[in-house]
């Protein structure tokens, strides 16, 4: 018997969301704006249609985490639509612009399409599954072991030499930000690396010029 599709023929996921965004409100965000502070109630969903989004956890000392960086046809909010408070921050990381869903036009576009519960239910998952990976990072594995993870999670495919270039310029408040942990301790481990051949920076991009090594 065949292997059943991970989608039936009439739910791919990029269709259903362009599909929802016609049906919201397109709005403008400059960067730095906040579309959604922790704690706040909510019922909208923002569906990115150009620029970048970032989700993250702050003290009240002002440390951040970042919990994820969200790019066109991916969405943010969908955690509060059950009634709840918003689980987290959610700023504009360049200058960006979203569609936004009420909670009202969510459940009629499920009603007309039920299997974009589907989709939904698929996000969730691999949210709560970062979430989870995250977590144990920050408790178990140590500043530069989570760094090692981070740059191999966001380095592209090898090119003829075997380096590879991160998808994009990141700073490294950003990178701190990722990790949990000071931007000066993000930036000595950097220059350890780019001391030791394992890591280049050109015009502001990082490339790992060969394996990071697991210890340091």
């Amino acid at each position: 018997m065949p292997a059943p599709a991970a989608w039936p023929p009439d739910t791919d996921p990029d269709t259903h969301i362009e599909a929802l965004a016609a049906q919201g409100v397109q709005r403008r965000y400059r960067r730095g704006a906040l579309l959604i502070q922790e704690g706040d109630a909510g019922d909208t969903l923002y569906i990115v249609r150009q620029g970048r989004l970032r989700a993250f956890l702050a003290d009240d000392s002002g440390k951040e985490l970042t919990l994820g960086t969200y790019g066109p046809l991916e969405y943010v909010g969908e955690m509060s639509l059950d009634g709840g408070p918003r689980s987290a921050n959610v700023e504009a990381a360049e200058a960006s612009m979203c569609s936004v869903i009420s909670r009202a036009t969510l459940l009629a576009y499920i009603a007309a399409h039920p299997e974009f519960a589907l989709v939904l239910m698929a996000r969730l998952i691999r949210r709560a599954r970062l979430a989870t990976e995250s977590a144990r990072s920050v408790a178990l594995i140590d500043v530069y072991g989570r760094l090692v993870r981070l740059l191999n999670q966001m380095a592209q495919v090898p090119d003829a030499r075997g380096e590879r270039m991160l998808r994009e310029r990141i700073t490294h408040q950003a990178i701190a930000q990722h990790l949990a942990c000071s931007r000066e301790m993000v930036s000595r481990l950097l220059k350890d690396l780019e001391s030791g051949g394992y890591i280049a920076v050109r015009e502001r991009w990082i490339w790992l010029l060969k394996t990071l090594p697991a210890r340091w």
